[in-house]
């Protein structure tokens, strides 16, 4: 990082401010990627303890509402990939003897995706207004709505090129 000062003794201060700062933030930073990652073993842990288990299994508090429209949204987007990447494959194999044709389909279908992606946001957003931005309800509400959607547009993917 380069600092611009007119006497060298601003130059330590501003130096001995910055590191302080930078020091902090990857203290946070730290903490932060440590709670991740013992949240990550500790959930790896009760799927292996009951693989069909689900963080939506017997919800009775804000806390685990929560942690199940996480799991429902998660879930949901892997599929929601799954399907698209799944869909590309189909295509590909059906238009094994034609390559300009599949290029020009896969680049509709890649465009379709991303415009869908910007509805299903934009749609999201507006379903989860009146809620306050960063609470536990609007984070619920569009983790919900993100994961309804998503499982619609997965079925609508199957549903394509299908022989």
């Amino acid at each position: 990082m380069a600092l611009r000062c007119r006497k060298p003794v601003h130059c330590l201060a501003l130096e001995t401010e910055s590191s302080v700062s930078m020091d902090r933030s990857d203290s946070m930073k730290t903490f932060l990627l440590t709670l991740a990652l013992t949240a990550t073993a500790v959930t790896g842990v009760q799927a292996a303890q009951n693989p069909d288990a689900s963080p939506c299994d017997g919800v009775d508090d804000d806390k685990q509402t929560l942690e199940c429209s996480v799991y429902s949204r998660t879930t949901a987007e892997q599929l929601l990939k799954e399907n698209f990447d799944n869909l590309l494959k189909r295509v590909q194999s059906q238009f094994v003897a034609n390559k300009s044709q599949f290029n020009d389909f896969t680049s509709k279908l890649k465009t379709a995706q991303q415009a869908w992606e910007k509805l299903r946001d934009a749609d999201c957003a507006v379903d989860v207004f009146p809620s306050a931005a960063g609470s536990k309800a609007f984070t619920i509400s569009e983790n919900d709505c993100i994961a309804r959607m998503s499982d619609e547009r997965s079925e609508y993917l199957e549903s394509i090129a299908q022989e």
